[in-house]
């Protein structure tokens, strides 16, 4: 019957395999039609020109939309390959990378959710890699993830990394270093490693003093102040400006009230129709910063890897000033995790969750709403605005399923 078994599986795959490449190609020939700008790869493109011409990198802007460098100067410096690359050679590799690194997300993803107890059985793995075509043909169409291939950006890089830390065995002498090399590129990542240090001294009270979370997170440290002290060698003038004056302009990297910006600061600006909501976010994040790491650290005390780690993300992405559509990539391993815990427990409910929770994120409903030149996100009614948390509303729910998959559990 194992026989059997594996042959079936191993037939499967290769039906998985054209759908995905059936799916990535009509996705390919979609953007095409749709005439995508990658307008963030052209910037990318423009900072490490600027690199190489020694030039003021937060003194730039470039493309139509005369977009500024908002990065640190690390990412600038491993920008500068792409200048090497004319414009259609460099947006062809970008989205054929792109598309690698979904499914090297999705892998990623799967692996953490199921852990390493299955990793030795053939058949299993077969199914995993079937499972894995199957998922990356669908998660292609998340509104996160076109967006990130039609803007040329690294979100999936960025991702990519921090899983393949997440997925690392316990005290895996480099497990932290993708973390910090994340970090290093764009601040956002940096959570992790505070969530990695807290659940590490959660731990050591309980059990001893030195727990592998905590080298963990230590080596993502190391490995983030390691990237900023090459980028502050080769760039001194630019990384002085950077960690003293531009990290803290937030107003630089947009308008808070955009639609495009699914982070709490950007909710709370549409709903109180100001481009600066100030105080209320300031105590809107802190709280949920706290509530939210300490869902992370709890379930990362119970072994549930997969909720820790994603109700890191969760928090990471509301409490961020600015969390762009396309920075909730971070919604594929979620609905992954959702579906896997529907096949598990085999309940109604939490199919219907999990398939809404892929609807939310393949609706492109925050772009239903008025936006645009003329600050239109300052007018919307409440129903506009709810379709304009929508990311936002799913973390929450997110955050509520974690806490709700710990106390099941505390209660079996």
């Amino acid at each position: 019957m194992t026989v059997i078994a594996l042959a079936a599986t191993r037939r499967r795959v290769p039906l998985a395999a054209g759908a995905c490449l059936l799916s990535f190609t009509a996705f390919w020939l979609a953007q095409r039609a749709a005439d995508v700008s990658m307008i963030d790869l052209m910037v990318y493109r423009a900072e490490g020109e600027t690199v190489r011409a020694g030039g003021d990198l937060y003194a730039l802007r470039t493309t139509e939309a005369h977009l500024p460098t908002t990065y640190p100067p690390f990412a600038a410096l491993l920008f500068t390959p792409l200048t090497l690359l004319d414009t259609a050679a460099m947006r062809t590799l970008a989205t054929l990378g792109n598309l690698a690194l979904l499914i090297a997300f999705v892998h990623l993803s799967l692996r953490l959710i199921h852990g390493e107890r299955h990793t030795r059985v053939e058949s299993v793995l077969h199914a995993r890699v079937e499972s894995v075509l199957w998922a990356s043909a669908l998660a292609v169409w998340c509104e996160p993830v076109w967006t990130t291939l039609r803007y040329g950006q690294i979100n999936l890089l960025l991702s990519v990394l921090v899983l393949w830390d997440l997925t690392r065995r316990p005290g895996h002498r480099w497990a932290g270093v993708g973390i910090g090399v994340a970090a290093a590129i764009k601040l956002t990542p940096a959570l992790f490693a505070a969530f990695l240090l807290l659940a590490g001294a959660a731990e050591a009270v309980r059990r001893g003093p030195w727990r592998p979370a905590v080298r963990h997170a230590c080596v993502a440290a190391v490995s983030f102040a390691g990237a900023t002290l090459l980028a502050a060698a080769v760039l001194p003038y630019d990384s002085r400006r950077f960690w003293t004056r531009m990290v803290f302009e937030a107003g630089r990297v947009g308008l808070a009230e955009d639609t495009a910006n699914q982070s709490l600061r950007g909710v709370l600006a549409r709903l109180l129709h100001t481009g600066e909501p100030g105080a209320p976010w300031a105590l809107a994040a802190a709280v949920t910063g706290a509530l939210g790491l300490a869902v992370a650290v709890a379930a990362a005390l119970r072994g549930e890897r997969a909720w820790a780690a994603l109700a890191c993300a969760a928090t990471a992405l509301l409490v961020s000033p600015v969390s762009w559509s396309h920075h909730w990539v971070w919604c594929v391993p979620m609905v992954l995790l959702l579906g896997v815990e529907a096949a598990r427990r085999d309940g109604r409910a939490r199919w219907v969750a999990a398939g809404a929770a892929y609807l939310v994120f393949c609706s492109y409903a925050l772009w239903w709403v008025p936006h645009g030149a003329g600050r239109l996100e300052l007018d919307q009614n409440y129903g506009q605005m709810t379709l304009s948390a929508l990311y936002v509303v799913a973390a929450f729910t997110f955050l509520l399923a974690a806490v709700t998959r710990l106390r099941t559990s505390r209660n079996a």
